[in-house]
């Protein structure tokens, strides 16, 4: 601006000099401007091209510095989904891992010989006879443990040609079997397949000495089939192998839903298994573009193929080319026990278009906003500062130092608070949060805002809450939740959170504001107390089973075998406590039964036998009055309910009986008959259990006693209550 007047003056000083000199010569008149004039030119234009210049430069760093931090955001974007990549396929590898080692289990269990005896002792038999096996219940015991079991793992499968004539090959894809070290069946479960060349083939490479799974191979009809096997020992030389338990499945069948990821929105992710022969790598699953197992196979060295990457198995991630030649993100592992390779993707264009868009728009804003400042810029350079500038740029000042005081004070106020603080918009957008909330993001303050909380929390919290914004938008009502969310560096963590509708206002959308307690340590100490409640029943019940010797340890049993049956019939939290802390507690009126009584040897006469049956009711009289979560009293006294309604004291009868009582009542006739006592041993688990089967429906609830055959036989009960049978400890009393 100073340039411009200079130069004004300079005219204006030259038209003076032009009329003061009027009656000299014409030319000296022309030289006196040319001399004023041509030097204040000069200048300007030198400053003007200095500034130009100066602008210029200013703008290409300010484009250069917008995208290097698009860049760096971009980088963040590509490391964010690296993290949940990972989280993703190792879920489906740790699902996978356990499914074979499932499997391998339940071929191994055949051997056990607390399962079946005398395995190794047949196979021999079988082999000194030249493989000719002859009928015998040893051989009719052996094929209904097989169809058992096979039923029970999965081991079963239609079979062809069942129903036909009789001149007509059946033969089925899965099975059980029992196969000398020569390949040949001995005994094997109905639907078990014929050993053709390549079943025989990977009965030759299994290993002796433990349990494996092979590689794909194709069985009857050219299905895909899997084979687990598990050596049998000899009985005379437990460290020689005499046989092997064959378990065979049809491929994929069980293992390509263990693939996809629960809750998964991606439309282009998919987990592949992959093996790798020779040079080519085979897709050993179904692909995203309806190719199916087995069918695809491309070369190693294809360039960039992210198939390639991840059978290399050097680097966990990458960005490569999938078979459909689309670039995706990429994440492998490793299975254990298996052959395969995992990998996990989702196409760039799908997981990065959201970063994308946001990245396009700032680099947009960026230039947006330098080319606004080059151009504000300049129009002050040419225009100078005026006076109502001045007086525009103190207001804007005043008004940007009351709105920072305004800012600091709100940050101050809600920073100080001990609970994370969260305004959402109707869209789940982060408006406002205090330092609390941004710290368990783990993200930069400028990052989190107008961020959606999906794509900070991800799929499975983020929606939860959006879904709770949504619910307090549409009743305009609070509302109290208490959920679990899973904190950066912190684990799952517990907390009480608040949401309350915030109405629109001229210059804020409608939203809700979300305030969030950590209760985490409440919790811990409510289960500390329970654990405390717990061991203190358990000290009352100890005292209780010391009066009565010869049912010592009942009640402890009662308790534990009830939770495990509440556990296999997913009953919910409360019943689970509830049947366990009533097992504890059924003996506890026995405390008024004389001890002359508990501890008689002879035959009891009737009234004690009365006094010793409502002994539980007293126990539920003497608990009537604590409060528990659950009906820990109404489970007590309805222990002596039958399911037919032939019991006490009431006569109810099926679902009318809690079932809690029924669990508990099947658990006390469970451990009664399997429990050692002084004068007798403690009956074998399969007579207990047949009995209980032959009071389905009378006595027993049919839920309750196939739950305890299972956990049984499933679950490892019989290795856990295996004690239960022996002789009880002398007292020292």
């Amino acid at each position: 601006m100073g340039d411009i007047m200079s130069e004004s003056d300079a005219e204006k000083e030259t038209k003076e000099e032009e009329k003061s000199e009027e009656s000299k010569p014409a030319a000296k008149e022309k030289k006196a401007p040319s001399s004023a004039v041509r030097p204040a030119e000069k200048s300007t234009v030198a400053k003007m091209a200095i500034t130009g210049l100066v602008l210029l430069v200013a703008a290409v760093a300010g484009i250069f510095a917008a995208l290097q931090f698009v860049e760096a955001q971009r980088e963040r974007e590509v490391q964010r989904w690296q993290d949940r990549l990972s989280i993703i396929i190792d879920s489906r590898r740790d699902v996978i891992e356990k499914w074979i080692s499932k499997q391998v289990e339940e071929v191994r269990a055949i051997t056990d010989p607390n399962v079946t005896q005398g395995v190794g002792f047949y196979v021999e038999q079988a082999e000194a006879a030249g493989g000719q096996v002859a009928d015998s219940p040893e051989l009719q015991f052996l094929q209904n443990l097989l169809n058992s079991r096979a039923q029970q793992a999965g081991f079963i499968s239609k079979i062809k040609g069942e129903g036909a004539k009789a001149a007509t090959e059946q033969y089925g894809y899965s099975g059980l079997g029992i196969v000398s070290l020569k390949g040949e069946a001995l005994v094997a479960s109905d639907s078990f397949p014929p050993i053709n060349d390549e079943l025989r083939a990977e009965l030759a490479r299994a290993p002796k000495d433990k349990p494996a799974m092979s590689t794909i191979y194709f069985g009857p009809d050219k299905t895909p089939s899997i084979m687990f096997t598990a050596p049998i020992a000899s009985e005379t030389d437990p460290d020689k192998s005499v046989g092997l338990v064959v378990g065979v499945k049809v491929y994929g069948k069980e293992l390509f839903p263990l693939l996809k990821q629960p809750g998964n929105v991606d439309k282009t992710a998919e987990a592949v298994l992959l093996r790798l022969k020779e040079r080519t790598i085979q897709y050993i699953s179904p692909l995203l573009d309806g190719s199916p197992a087995l069918k695809r196979k491309l070369n190693l060295d294809t360039p960039n193929l992210a198939a390639a990457f991840a059978v290399d198995g050097k680097e966990q991630f990458a960005i490569k080319t999938d078979y459909r030649e689309k670039e995706v993100l990429v994440v492998h592992r490793t299975i254990e026990g298996a052959p395969w390779r995992l990998m996990y993707k989702i196409d760039s264009e799908e997981s990065l278009a959201e970063a994308e868009e946001r990245l396009r728009n700032m680099v947009l804003g960026f230039v947006g906003l330098i080319i606004l400042l080059l151009i504000a810029f300049v129009a002050v350079w040419f225009k100078g500062a005026s006076k109502r500038a001045t007086e525009a740029a103190e207001r804007f000042q005043a008004l940007a130092i009351r709105f920072e005081g305004q800012r600091n004070f709100m940050h101050l106020v809600t920073d100080s608070q001990p609970n994370s603080v969260i305004v959402f918009d109707e869209e789940g957008k982060y408006r406002w949060f205090n330092q609390i909330a941004l710290d368990l993001t783990g993200m930069d303050r400028g990052d989190l805002f107008d961020k959606s909380v999906v794509s900070v929390l991800g799929p499975q919290q983020g929606r939860r809450i959006e879904r709770w914004v949504q619910d307090v938008l549409m009743s305009d009502e609070p509302m109290s939740v208490t959920h679990e969310v899973l904190v950066a560096g912190k684990g799952e963590m517990t907390y009480k959170s608040d949401f309350i509708p915030l109405p629109a206002r001229e210059d804020f959308p409608p939203g809700v504001l979300m305030v969030s307690q950590d209760i985490s340590e409440v919790m811990a100490e409510r289960a500390r107390r329970e654990r405390i409640l717990k061991q203190l029943v358990r000290a009352l019940v100890s005292v209780v089973d010391r009066r009565d010797p010869f049912s010592a340890n009942h009640s402890t049993r009662v308790a534990e075998v009830s939770r495990a049956l509440a556990s296999e019939m997913e009953l919910d939290y409360v019943d689970t406590e509830t049947v366990e802390i009533s097992g504890s507690l059924m003996n506890l009126g026995k405390i008024e039964v004389p001890t002359e009584v508990l501890t008689k040897q002879d035959k009891l006469t009737d009234e004690e036998m009365a006094m010793i049956r409502e002994s539980v009711f007293t126990s539920a009289d003497l608990i009537k009055d604590i409060e528990f979560d659950g009906s820990v009293e109404g489970t007590l006294r309805q222990i002596q309910e039958n399911f037919d309604g032939s019991g006490g004291p009431k006569g109810l009868k099926g679902e009318e009986i809690l079932v809690t009582a029924r669990v508990v009542s099947v658990a006390n006739a469970f451990v009664g008959m399997v429990s050692a006592r002084s004068w007798r041993p403690g009956m074998n688990f399969d007579k207990a259990v047949d009995i209980l089967l032959s009071e389905v429906g009378k006595s027993f609830d049919r839920k309750v006693v196939t739950a305890l055959a299972n956990h049984l036989d499933n679950s490892g009960g019989r290795e856990k209550w295996r004690s239960y049978g022996l002789p009880p400890k002398e007292s020292d009393d």
